[in-house]
């Protein structure tokens, strides 16, 4: 059974950077939200709101609870070999690896090669495309936020997102085209996407440091 706990303890097994966890808690939450909304679509070929069927890819795939945990549980690891295997030559591969060796769904093992552009692997269901569109956007609204009076999410919004995004010394390590083309390959408007992640971390603003505590204590 591929749970949410086994994706945790493998998470914290390879990974003790506390922003790396917090990323990772992010990635979780934009993917459960996008699950609900997405995982029914033909993301990226078929208008928006376009019922199609489902991959076959993700509804055969074994023993998780449901669709929606087997995205968040995508989102949760996707990046577990990244503070151990920082290169471009080993992540996300050794993570893949690793994932293999431990008996991991392949499901899970292409989603994970496939948030990096530099493997060649395509992004061809829903779920895979959603990891990119959430996974640098993520990591972006996690920057607004820290830069905010309160460090929280409630003082985000797209406005703030989108003139960041404009400031090129800004978080310049985010790949701002990751973001644009993340979205666009969902078939959703950039605009609306980065709301709906913004919504999806709010969830968990306490888990994330974003709540304003971190501000509250300084």
């Amino acid at each position: 059974m591929i749970d949410r706990e086994a994706a945790w303890c493998l998470l914290t097994e390879f990974t003790q950077s506390e922003s790396l966890r917090k990323h990772a808690l992010a990635v979780e939450a934009c993917m459960r939200a996008c699950a609900g909304k997405l995982s029914g679509k033909d993301v990226g070929t078929a208008a928006p709101g376009c019922p199609a069927e489902r991959s076959s890819a993700v509804s055969a795939e074994p023993e998780t609870s449901s669709e929606e945990d087997l995205w968040a549980i995508v989102g949760l690891i996707h990046d577990f070999d990244y503070e151990k295997y920082p290169s471009l030559e080993d992540h996300p591969y050794k993570g893949n690896e690793i994932l293999k060796e431990r008996g991991w769904p392949e499901v899970i093992c292409r989603a994970v090669m496939s948030h990096a552009e530099y493997t060649g692997v395509t992004r061809d269901t829903p779920m895979e495309k959603a990891l990119f569109a959430c996974d640098e956007l993520a990591g972006f609204i996690t920057a607004v936020a820290l830069i905010k009076p309160g460090k929280s999410l409630s003082e985000v919004d797209v406005k703030s997102v989108r003139k960041r995004m404009k400031d090129k010394a800004f978080a310049r390590k985010v790949n701002r085209e990751d973001i644009v083309n993340g979205a666009a390959a969902l078939g959703v408007d950039l605009d609306e996407h980065i709301g709906f992640c913004i919504e999806a971390m709010k969830a968990i603003a306490g888990e994330l440091g974003l709540d304003g505590s971190a501000a509250k204590s300084a």
